[in-house]
Formats: C-alpha cells, structure tokens, sequence
C-alpha cells in the first residue's frame, strides 16, 4: 500500500505486439467501417509457438491474424498502446518480449456484425453467432462458411464446460432412436418443424451418424428455446462430403425463456442473462430456477465462463459474482469501477476492459492489480479475448481498429518491477500469495526474502533487512561478512558469488553504506525542492537521520541477525567467522558485557584475528576469557595476573574488587588445569590476593590427577603456613593420604597455629578425654578452633612422630596435648600427672586409670593425689573421691600405707570404713559362689550317675527311633530326651544330636532337682 492507504499496483500484462485492420488493403476497400472490430477470440497451436487471433467486424467479416516472435528481437510496428500502471507509469514499450502481427486471410459470414466466436478446438472449427445464423469455418479459413440453417434468431451462443465428475458424459442422451435422419429429400419436414418429441422436447438429428473421431458440445438460445447441439467430427469423409464439411450435428431442443442475451453452459445446467434478471435452466429436466434479479435501472446482463476455474462470472451492473455449476457464490464478489465491455479469464486474474480502460483483478482477492488508460474511440468497443482452453500467455485487445497483443509478465520479472520501484511489501505480498498457491517453491520464497534484505539493507532499514533476512532459509550468513570486514580477509572465499538479480549493489562496509544513503538521501531531498519527484524514503526526506545513529543501528541489527544464526548448524569455517565478526561489531559498540559472554562461552571465534584488536583497545579480559575457551590457558593467567597487579581505570573503578575478580578467574582455570608447573606458577599471586583461593587451586577436585605433595609444599611461600596447613588437612582427611612425614608436618603445623594463639589471647583452655576416647570441652570452657582440631588429630593419628611434636611444645601450656602424645608414647606416669596436677582434671585422670585396666594405674593416680610434687598441697579431695569411686579395686593395707598423716581422718573415715566392707563383703560372696559351684558340680554329678544306671526296658519290638531297624540283640545308645538309636545311627548322627532332632547344645533340658537341694 502506499501512503494514502491505497494498493500499489503491478505490472502484470505488458503490451508487445500491435496491428492496425484499416491498414490491410483488401479490408479498407470494403465500405462502411467494415474493418471496426466488434468481436474477438484466440487459439494457439499445441506447441503455444503461434496464437490465432480471429477478428469479427461490422461488416460481417471474420479475420484471422497471425501472432509470430519477431526474428530480429524488435517489433515490426512501435504502434502499440504502452500500458499505463498506477495513473503514470508506462510499461511495455520497452519489453524484451516482442513480436509481430501479420494477416493471414479472412472470410465472410454475411453483411451484419459478428456477434459472437468460438473456437472449437475437439472439432477443428470456428462457430459464428452473426444476424441470428451459426456458421462453421475452418480455423485456417481455407473452405467457405457453413451456415446451420436450422438455427434461426439466435442470440446467444455458448460451449459446454464440463466442471465436476458428476456431469453427464452425453447430455443430450440417446436422441437417435427418438428422431428422424435426414435424408436430402426430408429437408421441407425441416423447415416446415416437424419431428419427435422426446422427454417434453423436440429432438432431431442430422447426419449420417453420431460416432466419430471427436466431438464438443454448444447450445444456442434462439427465441424461447434452446439448441443443445453436439458437433461430430465424422472420420474418414471428405469436408465437402457432407452439408457441413465433414461435421455431423446431433440436436436437443428445450424449452427456454424469452430475450436471452448471454449464456454459460455448465455440466448440466445453462445460466442464462435476460433483462430481468439470470436463471439457472437444467438441460435434463428443463425446469428453471431464478437466481438473480437485475435492478430496474442497471446495465444490461453480462456473463463469461471462466474455463480454467470451471465457473462462471455473472455481472450485476458493475459487481461480478463467480458461481459455480449450481449457481452457486463460490467466493467474494469483484467490484468493478465501471460496467465492463468485455470479460476474459487469466488464471489466477480476471481482466476487464471498458472504453478506454482495462483493468486485471486477482479472483481471489478481488483486489485491482493493474490498471491500463487509452485514448477514447467513439462508436467501438474495447474488447479483451486470450485462449480459454491453451495457453494463456498472450491476452489480446481491440479498439475499433486496432489489435493490440499482451504477454504476462513471469513473477519473476513482477517481483523484480514491485523491488525496482521499491514496493517491498507488495513484493513479499506475491511472493507468500504464489507460494501459498503452489505456484512457487519456499526456496524462491527464501530467495525473495533475502533480496528485499539487501535492497532495505542499502536504503538504511536496516532492522527491516534483518527481519527478512532471518525469514529467508537459504542466505547464509556469510553474505553479511562484506559488510563486516574489508575484503580480502579470512573468509573471502565463503562468501557466495551470486547477486540475486542485480537490484542492489555489491556488498560493502557499513560505514559506506550509511555514506552512500545519506548521500542518496541529500540528493532526493535536492530533487525534492527542485519539483521532481523521487523513490526516496518519506521518513529520511522529513526527519533526516544522523550517520552515528543509522551506523550504531546497523550494527546492533547485524549483531541480532549473527546471534540468531549461531544457533543454526553452520560449517566450522562459517560458525568461525560468524562469532569472530560478532566480536568485531561488539567491540565497535564496546558491549564489554556481551564481548566477554561470548569469549567465555562455547565460541568458534578465531583468536589470532582478535588478539591485537582486543589488546589495543584495552579489553583485556575478554582477551583472556578467549584465551581460556580455546585452551590457551598460560596465556590467560598471564593476562589475570598482569589485570590483578595493575588494573586500567578506564575499565574498573573499584581497584580491590576488580583485583580479586582476576584472581577468582585465574582461580577458576587453574581449578582445571592439570600441568602442575602451571600451577604452581600462578599460585604466589593468587595466594598474595587470597589464600582461600589458593586452597581452592591446591584442593580442587576438578583437574584428573593429584600434584605430588612434596613439589607443592615447596612451592608454598614459608610464610603461608595457613595455606600449607589447609593442604595437608586436605590430603590427609579427604585424600586419605598415611604418609608419616605429611601427618607430621600438619601436626606441627596445628601445633604451631596453636601456640601462636595462646600467645596472642593468653588462654589456656583445657580439654579432657570421654568415653569414646573423643575430646569434649567442658562447661565454661572457652574453644579454641586451632587446638580442638590438634587435639582431635593427635588422638586419631597414629602415623606422626610424637617426639618432634613433644619437642614443638615443650615449655608451652599445650598440657591436654602433651598428655595425648605421651599416651601414645606409653608413658602412663607423665599422662596421669598432666591430667591430675596440671589440669586438676580428675574426671579425666581417673578414665584413663580405668583405660589403662590395673590396680596399680589407681595407686599411682592416687600417690599423685597425696603426695603432689614442685611444692603443691595434697590435694585430698580428689583422693577420697577416688577411694570413693574406685575403692574396691585398691588393696586396703596399701591404702592405709599411703595415707598420709596428715589428711584429716574425717575425710577419710567413711570412705575407708566403706572399704574395709565391701572388701569383707566381697570376700564372703567370694565364699558364697564358691560353695554354690562345688554345688553345682556334685548335684551334675549324681544327675549324671542317675542317667547312666537308669533301666530301659528293650524286647524284640524294639526299634531304632532313627533307621527304623529292630534292635535285636544289637548295640544301642538312650538320649536325654528318650530317643533310642542303633549304635550305627548313634555314630552317624553323634551325641549332641537326637533320633528326633533336637540339638541338646542349642536346647539344653533342665531336669528338676539338679540346681536345688534334694531335701527342699
């Protein structure tokens, strides 16, 4: 549409032939215009090579002309009418598509205008409607008319068309058997109409019979009947054998209406047009149907068959309405802008003409496409004819003298007009139209939409250009890479060397292509003010566009289009120049968010292409980050290392965040990598910037294979004993590591933490052992992190070497870790001592005591009580406790022997007292169990003495309980539970197991008696 809302038109028939009948000396000498074209029908050969063109004019003449190709490539006569599209544009004049028309020879059907033609091509005739008479000519107008002289006042004239399969195959039916064959002498019955009546109409039949080579079907409207003719082409006889050269008429009569003046002959129904109105009539019943009524004050009825749709056009005044066979609407009505002269079918279009107008509409749409104006000619028709059943390549048109032909125009070459004046809407339009209808394939549909791309890419709409070129299947993406980089460059040779069809210039950088737009845009602006009109964009003209904006704009649609294709399976070649150009045009607008989302992702991009463009305009982490995809990994911790040390201000304002963000990044490929040097390398300054990050290097889990501890401690900085300890925690807690000289190391490492700590808070916090042999903090203890997890290790390792650590901490207050690792060493004394007199931590002094699992371990805990060493007081209270706790497992007189005389009696009175008790209280439940075992024993003794004299009586029917066998005078053994056995199955089966299966070592059976006193 253009800007008023109105629908551009389209070149879609284009003049290329014309011929003038006056000129033609034998018409012009005949008087009275006779050479004033009223009629008009075309045919072409089977080939399409040459078209027929007949001619009917006023004087009752019909004149067959000749359309030729032009040998030369140029028309014969530059007389034609150019078409003019859209009220201005001429076309046609200029076409490649040329030819000429020439005369061939013309016959005469009488004095009065030909009213009607048709070509029937089954037959090989040429049907003539002229004063009411039919007459048949050869195509080439060789023989003389023939005149059907039993057809009088007829008005209208139509072929059958045969449109759906439910059409009858003979719509006259069997008349032959109904109706008279005229002989030569029956022709006075003719004329005077006599004949047979079959199904309420008359019938009759001339000829000589209804079979032959081929035949069509015509009727004619001739007063308030109608003829339905059938025309056999009779073989094997001469043209001049019979009345009508060679045809052989079979006639069906049915009664009609009055003052037909067009028709349309559709499988088994006429349509006809009267002054009121169209009526639908059935050639088998002859019932007839009203379909429509013309107003009082319209035009008069016109109609056409539209032969390749298989329908029908009815006009009510200037509104055409397409129905099918039934009468039926099949689709939307075309509204005309005047009543029509003239109707023909081009498939898909519908072209009618008035005096001095022509005008081609889509059917379907019912929307204009082409318009064409010619100077008014008073008194003659403008009528438009082309082949209704051949080719409909050449549509013809004649004004009073003149013949002018018309080509269509391929889509192709319509496409290219509709592009050429910059209609790119109307362009996809057609292009969707034709592919929807199947009359071009999705690749044309992708070709198009790729041209109008570049044309809007060149006048600077440029997202329009990406719109299209993402709706084209075939572009590649490659075809954008010109505009991107100067050629030659890398990818020159993937850039396809076609040109569409020519309507834009070559490709070049976008900078240029801004230039040159603008540059048009100037020049349209300056042919605007001088009064000439131009193509150029509304938009520009009004409200010109910066070049900073039309570029930036450019690019960022680019970078839409390239990140879209990304996505698509492209060859390696492509996907590389593809992300390698996106990198370009990302720096150029310095997204330096997106630039280093595409280096760090999965990128094809090419690295050498980018090093200098990225190092020079200072975007060094997307360098790295590029470094680090393409597994460039000594060249990226070089550049984080160089970014953490000193950062550009032009790129980072926070210099300690941006710092760390370097060394997370260099943190996280070394995470990775696998080349132990590397690491190692790398590892001082991220340890400089953070020392998590360096354990997270030294920990990860991520890389395949473990550095060698040995290489990796030495290349820790000394002073780094965080990050030494945090490693060796790792390798031997979560790598499972036993090496003594690591277990050592971390030991004293711990140790050293530990010890740094308490100089620095000046606690002392103690710990003792639990049950498990765990380190629990007391109540009111404060933890300290470091010691506890010492603590933890010293009592769970077994592989470090206690001494060295011992040596670390002597002379420190590290007393619950000197008492671990004297335990391990064995020495019970110095342990006892720490956890009783150091530690004052009785609790644990006295679960060791029960760990160590000695009297004596008791004894000495309790001399350490009584007599403390260093000038410390006894410290009684703990004694008595664990007198009172573990008394009974202390020898009375020893206790007795240690106390000393000074501790209070009445501290120790009662618990020695208890003692003395339970020692005379278990020494009597000593003599207690004693006497109950010897017991025991005796009454086992007499149970058994009673088993073994026990009598069993035995007899011949006696049997063994196991093998069933009788026991006889055989060996035999008795079980506690009664069974008696042979002495065969006895040794098979054993003692502990009976004849009956019960195992006396898993059910023992008790017998009363045996654990009581026989008197009781």
């Amino acid at each position: 549409m253009d800007r008023s809302g109105r629908h551009r038109k389209r070149t879609v028939l284009e003049a290329f032939a014309e011929f003038d009948t006056s000129k033609v000396p034998f018409l012009s000498a005949v008087a009275d215009s006779p050479c004033e074209i009223c009629s008009l029908t075309v045919s072409t050969g089977s080939e399409g090579s040459q078209a027929q063109i007949y001619a009917g004019t006023v004087g009752g003449a019909v004149v067959l002309l000749a359309l030729l190709a032009s040998l030369d490539g140029a028309p014969e006569a530059r007389n034609g009418a150019p078409l003019d599209v859209d009220g201005g544009e001429s076309v046609g004049s200029g076409s490649s598509a040329t030819g000429r028309v020439e005369f061939v020879r013309s016959a005469s059907v009488g004095g009065s205008p030909v009213e009607a033609m048709h070509v029937l091509p089954e037959v090989g005739r040429l049907i003539v409607l002229s004063d009411g008479f039919l007459f048949l000519l050869d195509l080439l107008l060789l023989q003389p008319s023939r005149k059907l002289g039993f057809i009088k006042g007829a008005t209208a004239l139509s072929m059958r068309l045969v449109c759906t399969d439910s059409a009858s195959s003979d719509p006259l039916g069997d008349v032959a058997t109904k109706s008279e064959l005229l002989r030569p002498g029956q022709k006075f019955l003719q004329k005077l109409g006599g004949g047979n009546r079959a199904n309420g109409a008359r019938s009759r039949v001339l000829g000589v019979q209804r079979e032959g080579e081929a035949s069509c079907f015509v009727s004619v409207a001739a007063g308030k009947r109608f003829v339905l003719m059938e025309l056999i082409l009779i073989d094997g006889i001469s043209k001049d054998a019979t009345e009508y050269g060679g045809i052989s008429v079979v006639l069906k009569e049915i009664q009609g209406v009055d003052g037909v003046r067009t028709m349309a002959w559709l499988d088994d129904s006429i349509i006809v047009g009267t002054v009121d109105g169209y009526v639908l009539i059935s050639t088998a019943t002859g019932q007839s149907t009203p379909l429509f009524s013309l107003p009082e004050f319209s035009g008069p009825p016109r109609m056409r068959t539209l032969c390749r749709s298989k329908q029908a056009l009815i006009l009510v005044d200037n509104v055409g309405v397409v129905v099918n066979s039934s009468g039926q609407p099949v689709c939307g009505s075309l509204i005309f802008r005047q009543i029509p002269d003239s109707i023909t079918e081009i498939l898909p279009y519908v072209l009618v003409s008035g005096d001095g107008w022509m005008d081609l509409y889509r059917k379907s749409t019912g929307m204009c496409i082409q318009s064409a104006s010619f100077p008014r000619i008073n008194g003659g028709p403008c009528i438009v004819a082309s082949d209704d059943w051949g080719n409909q390549e050449v549509v013809v048109m004649t004004m009073q003298f003149k013949v002018i032909c018309y080509h269509i125009v391929s889509a192709e070459e319509q496409i290219k007009d509709l592009l050429r004046k910059k209609y790119f809407k109307e362009a996809v339009l057609l292009v969707e139209e034709l592919e929807f209808e199947g009359e071009m394939t999705k690749e044309m549909l992708s070709f198009v939409h790729a041209q109008v791309g570049f044309l809007l890419l060149f006048n600077l709409h440029f997202e329009d250009a990406v719109n299209h070129f993402l709706l084209s299947e075939t572009m590649q993406p490659s075809e954008i890479f010109p505009f991107i980089m100067q050629d030659p460059n890398r990818w020159s040779m993937l850039v396809p060397r076609k040109r569409y069809w020519g309507l834009h210039p070559p490709p070049a950088l976008l900078e240029k292509v801004v230039d040159e737009g603008l540059s048009a845009i100037q020049r349209a602006a300056y042919l605007r003010k001088s009064g000439i009109e131009t193509a150029a964009d509304e938009d520009f003209l009004l409200n010109p566009p910066s070049k900073v904006d039309l570029l930036e704009t450019a690019i960022r649609n680019i970078i839409r289009y390239l990140c879209i294709c990304r996505d698509k399976e492209l060859s390696p070649s492509v996907q590389e120049g593809v992300d390698t150009l996106l990198m370009y045009l990302y720096r150029a607008l310095n997204l330096v968010d997106d630039m280093e989302q595409l280096a760090s992702s999965q990128n094809s991009c090419a690295v050498e292409e980018l090093e200098a463009l990225l190092e020079e305009s200072g975007h060094s982490r997307t360098l790295a980050f590029l470094y680090a995809s393409k597994g460039m990994s000594s060249k990226a911790l070089t550049i984080w290392r160089r970014l953490a040390r000193n950062y550009s201000t032009g790129l980072w304002i926070d210099h300690a965040a941006s710092q760390r963000a370097a060394a997370l990044e260099a943190t996280k490929l070394l995470e990775e990598s696998s080349d132990q040097d590397l690491v190692l390398q790398h590892l001082s300054w991220i340890a400089d910037e953070d020392p998590d990050l360096a354990v997270r290097i030294l920990t990860s889990e991520r890389r395949s294979c473990l550095f060698s501890p040995e290489e990796v401690l030495a290349a820790i900085d000394p002073r780094e004993d965080e990050i030494r300890q945090r490693y060796l925690q790792w390798l031997i807690e979560d790598q499972d590591f036993d090496d003594s000289h690591l277990h050592t190391l971390y030991a004293l490492s711990l140790a050293k933490l530990a010890i740094e700590n308490i100089e620095i808070d000046g606690t002392n916090e103690t710990r003792r052992l639990d049950d498990s042999d765990n380190i629990n903090a007391g109540e009111g203890n404060i933890i300290n992190p470091i010691r506890e997890r010492l603590q933890i290790f010293l009592h769970s390792s077994d592989l470090y070497d206690a001494e060295k650590i011992l040596y670390l901490i002597e002379g420190t207050e590290l007393w619950l870790e000197k008492a671990i690792l004297f335990r391990k060493l064995g020495q019970e004394n110095l342990v006892l001592q720490i956890l009783a007199l150091k530690l004052e931590d009785s609790e644990a002094a006295e679960q060791y005591c029960v760990e160590i699992g000695r009297p004596d371990a008791f004894m000495q805990l309790l001399n350490l009580y009584l007599e403390p060493q260093n000038g410390k007081q006894p410290m009684f209270k703990s004694a008595v406790r664990l007198l009172h706790k573990h008394g009974e497992c202390l020898d009375p007189l020893q206790v007795l022997e240690k106390l000393s005389p000074e501790m209070p009696l009445h501290l120790a009175s009662d618990t020695i007292l208890r003692m003395l008790r339970a020692r005379v209280h278990h020494h009597r439940q000593g003599q207690i169990v004693h006497r109950l075992s010897r017991a025991l024993n005796l009454e086992a003794q007499l149970a058994r003495l009673d088993e073994r004299t026990r009598h069993v009586p035995i007899n011949d029917e006696s049997i063994c309980d196991s093998c069933h066998v009788r026991l006889g005078t055989k060996l035999f053994a008795i079980y506690p539970d009664d069974s008696i056995v042979c002495y065969k199955c006895y040794r098979r089966q054993g003692e502990s197991t009976s004849a009956r299966g019960r195992d006396f070592k898993q059910e023992i059976i008790f017998k009363p008696g045996w654990l009581v006193s026989r008197q009781s």
